[in-house]
């Protein structure tokens, strides 16, 4: 992961543990993909996938994640699972987090594929 990419999931780790979240894992890799974010919170198990972009973009940042992504995030999310059975019986949802650069302005969009 390049530096500025860290710097951007720095800042959605922060916006979720305001927003009442627990993180669990940040750059969860398996031989599937990887789950940039991994959070908790009322029992729901969050995969959170973090896309930057400035605001003259064509594209909004969330629509950068490809079906291919999709189910890279979903195969690693299982693994996760198998490797932390105690988180078995949460809920789980698949979540996008953009981040508008030149505006720092923060957007989830909470269970946006399943």
């Amino acid at each position: 992961m390049n530096n500025s990419g860290k710097i951007f999931e720095d800042i959605i780790c922060k916006f979720l543990v305001d927003n009442k979240h627990k993180i669990l894992e940040r750059n969860f890799i398996s031989r599937f993909g990887e789950i940039d974010i991994i959070s908790s919170k009322d029992n729901i198990i969050h995969y959170v996938e973090v896309k930057a972009r400035k605001s003259n973009s064509k594209y909004y940042p969330a629509e950068s994640v490809t079906k291919s992504k999709i189910n890279k995030i979903k195969t690693t999310a299982k693994f996760f699972l198998l490797k932390n059975p105690s988180f078995a019986n949460y809920f789980m949802q698949f979540d996008v987090a953009e981040y508008i650069i030149d505006k720092r302005n923060i957007n989830v969009i909470e269970n946006c594929f399943y």
